[in-house]
């Protein structure tokens, strides 16, 4: 049976009654980092899930009552070891009064199974460290014998360790009785004949077959004898714990050893001031280059005595052509979001009796006591705020201009309703450089890093950042020239001869998604209290999943350590979070890694919404709900129903609270019921079910966001 070590790990925090970072590596002991408070334990995969909690139970034990500074190696480990895991474990049961039972069938186990190496052997012969090691561990299952004299004292004395010192006291009792019986042992004849000659009844060897060392007759050389006479000294000067040897190589023997070590990485905390891209910064650098290319067609013109163009003038008539035809939706989005809130208040009504007569009920004085007027107060609304998180990579080239569309619309409607918002556009270009065409100087290249590298954090690019392209922080005119700004950007993506081109550093890039998840950590919060907001929502506007981030590690080169990168494998790879005491495992696909992170951050900011809203072609229909469904499920079935009726769906399998698929091909459709004048019937029905089609689509959409927005 597979061991689930997250539960593993549950059960040494519960323990533990702190959130220690529990590992599960590829390692043969266990150990605890009593400054870092790190747990690590060995992937006993071959252990049965009572000797786990047994051994989980022990480690912890450690964890808990064994200091880390005062270890005395006057005497040999082993000997502080027998007494300290009898002290530990005493103090785990009297901790924990279940336990016990973990302990006793736990042991009971590893006896069955010979772990000690005792069943050919004859106990009472063993030293009396292997014996009280036998009787505090298995004594329910094995009789262990002692001397009532000399030795019971001794036992009675580990079993009656409260503190550390005790244990060193003991454990220096323990190991001098041993010592003193091993060299009474070694003290005692050898092994004689009956004559009481030490030497071999075969006699003595000739010459001829005499061993190195040897003189003839068979006697030692003086220089052999004493030099072998001080290995065997030095072999038996120090007893020995073989149990407790035992135990360890067969716990050794329960770790799979051909399976992948386990690779626990974090989020790193980033720098705000260097990934966002200011939003002055940036307008600043659309006007000018705008500026700049619009007065260079204007000399060339000129020259050539051409007339005039404005190259903007095609993005600046759709742009205020959209803006007109997206009311209606912006209208009804107000309207759902003030029916939603209101709805909520009086939900959240109370009603109290004022003390003042209600002279329309005096009449009533004789059956009914309720004589007073009343007065309901309505609960005040929470204030809200919206952060949009923008996929500014090359794939969306195709989709971006119906993505705006939809993101603008979701602005206007913070703009009507008075919630505040940020937008960001996670890009790789923005800190690349560029020119200043003001100053006529180059801007350099910012190599300034996010974050301090470290072993074990997530791995974000120098070059990652989040423009700050919209924001409600600027005045009304300000909000609508910035979101001309992008129209325009946008709107030399996918129209090649459109007669202009956008700033480098505003160019798409590729997909840092993961990137962008991590800085929410700081975002999040930093929005919320600058805005002293009560609830905030995240809605993310991608057309896909991003690549797996790579981890820091530390390696050795020549005689400094040097902190690389390594890949971040998904299969054997954890999420871990110090603070909140969560792990999270990677899963396969392309997908995982970002559902991954959407659940730390969902953990982090329990009260936020994550929404996510793709664009999506009806090509890539199919693959993109595949990735969540399997295609012979019943909920696949009914999603891609949605998507021919409606040309939208809705997921709720990924790591987003919702995630919205929707057709960019109906999202550009603006059809409005118009028919002409000498239209036949047939006509005029196919134009108003053209039209309600396209209604239908954006209200099932709008209405599912505003649930969760409100």
């Amino acid at each position: 049976m597979t061991v689930n070590h997250e539960i593993k790990s549950q059960l040494a925090k519960l323990l533990a009654t702190e959130d220690l970072v529990v590992e599960h590596k590829k390692v043969s002991t266990a150990s605890f980092d009593v400054l870092n408070r790190v747990l690590t334990l060995p992937m006993w995969e071959r252990a049965s899930s009572t000797v786990y909690d047994m051994l989980v139970g022990h480690e912890v034990g450690h964890a808990l009552f064994t200091p880390s500074d005062e270890w005395d190696f006057k005497i040999p480990m082993q000997f502080i070891n027998v007494v300290e895991d009898a002290r530990i474990e005493k103090l785990m049961k009297r901790k924990y009064l279940g336990i016990g039972k973990s302990f006793y069938r736990g042991y009971k186990e590893l006896n069955e199974q010979d772990f000690f190496d005792i069943a050919d052997e004859d106990i009472s012969k063993f030293n009396l460290a292997d014996r009280a090691n036998l009787f505090f561990k298995i004594g329910n299952f094995v009789d262990v014998p002692f001397n009532d004299f000399d030795e019971m004292p001794i036992v009675r004395m580990i079993g009656e360790c409260e503190t550390f010192s005790d244990v060193l006291i003991a454990a220096e009792f323990l190991y001098k009785f041993c010592k003193k019986k091993q060299e009474d042992k070694e003290e005692s004849p050898a092994e004689q004949n009956p004559e009481g000659n030490t030497q071999s009844d075969e006699g003595s060897q000739s010459s001829e077959s005499q061993p190195q060392g040897q003189s003839e007759g068979g006697e030692k050389s003086t220089e052999q004898e004493s030099t072998e006479g001080e290995e065997q000294e030095t072999e038996s000067s120090e007893p020995e714990v073989k149990t407790a040897e035992s135990l360890d190589d067969k716990l050794k023997e329960l770790v799979n050893k051909n399976s992948y070590d386990t690779t626990y990485v974090e989020i790193p905390q980033v720098n705000l001031d260097t990934i966002i891209g200011k939003n002055t910064e940036i307008h600043k650098e659309i006007d000018s280059f705008f500026a700049r290319q619009q007065e260079q067609i204007d000399e060339q013109n000129k020259e050539n005595n051409w007339q005039t163009v404005n190259l903007y003038a095609n993005a600046d008539v759709d742009f205020r052509k959209f803006k007109v035809s997206a009311q209606k939706e912006v209208n009804y989005l107000v309207k759902e979001f003030e029916c939603k809130k209101a709805a909520d208040s009086y939900a959240r009504a109370t009603t109290a009796r004022t003390g003042v007569l209600d002279c329309t009920k005096l009449h009533s004085y004789k059956y009914n006591e309720d004589l007073f007027k009343k007065v309901t107060t309505l609960a005040d609304g929470k204030n809200h705020g919206l952060v949009f998180v923008l996929d500014w990579s090359g794939s969306m080239a195709d989709v971006m201009s119906d993505t705006i569309k939809q993101l603008y619309n979701l602005i206007w409607f913070c703009k009507k309703v008075a919630i505040p918002f940020d937008v960001y556009a996670f890009t790789n270009e923005w800190r690349r450089g560029g020119y200043d065409y003001q100053t006529k100087q180059h801007i350099p290249v910012d190599t300034t890093p996010h974050y301090e590298k470290k072993n074990g954090l997530l791995c974000v690019d120098p070059t990652f950042s989040m423009m700050n392209i919209l924001t409600s922080k600027v005045s009304g005119k300000e909000l609508e020239h910035q979101m001309l700004n992008i129209w325009r950007v946008v709107y030399s993506f996918a129209r090649y001869s459109c007669g202009y081109t956008h700033p480098n550093r505003l160019g798409l890039s590729g997909t840092p998604l993961n990137e962008a998840f991590i800085t929410l950590h700081q975002i999040l919060p930093k929005f919320q209290k600058d805005n002293k907001l009560q609830k905030v929502q995240c809605i993310v506007l991608t057309d896909g999943e991003a690549n797996y981030l790579p981890h820091h590690v530390t390696v050795q080169r020549y005689d400094d350590p040097y902190i690389g990168t390594r890949n971040t494998y998904t299969n054997t790879s954890v999420l871990r979070d110090r603070k909140l005491g969560t792990t999270y495992k990677f899963g396969d696909g392309w997908n995982a890694f970002s559902d991954t992170m959407l659940r730390h951050l969902k953990d982090t900011f329990p009260s936020v919404n994550f929404i996510g809203i793709r664009v999506v072609e009806s090509r890539n229909v199919s693959s993109f709900i595949k990735i969540y469904h399997n295609q012979y499920s019943d909920e696949y079935s009914k999603i891609q129903q949605d998507w021919k009726k409606l040309g939208s769906f809705a997921i709720k399998g990924s790591g987003y609270d919702i995630y919205f698929g929707l057709s960019s091909s109906k999202l550009s459709q603006e059809v409005e019921f118009e028919v002409k004048e000498d239209a036949t019937k047939t006509q005029i029905k196919s134009a108003f079910v053209k039209s309600l089609k396209t209604k239908k689509l954006n209200k099932k959409v709008l209405s599912q966001f505003i649930e969760l927005v409100a």
